[in-house]
């Protein structure tokens, strides 16, 4: 499952180094924080693999 936005592979980036202990979990904010639980390191891992190229910085909300 590609991102949809820059923000989004960011922040499954961020979710992604938290869920591997790179970063303290309660170092992250908004949608990384929910990430971590709600996602497996897999799922994690494509989203914030996908190329930024061509995205759009946020998507709204449909």
């Amino acid at each position: 499952m590609p991102a949809k936005s820059k923000a989004q592979q960011k922040a499954a980036g961020a979710a992604l180094a938290a869920k591997r202990g790179d970063v303290k979990k309660s170092e992250l904010k908004g949608a990384s924080k929910e990430m971590v639980d709600s996602m497996s390191e897999k799922e994690l891992h494509d989203l914030a693999s996908t190329r930024r190229k061509g995205k759009p910085e946020h998507v709204d909300k449909d």
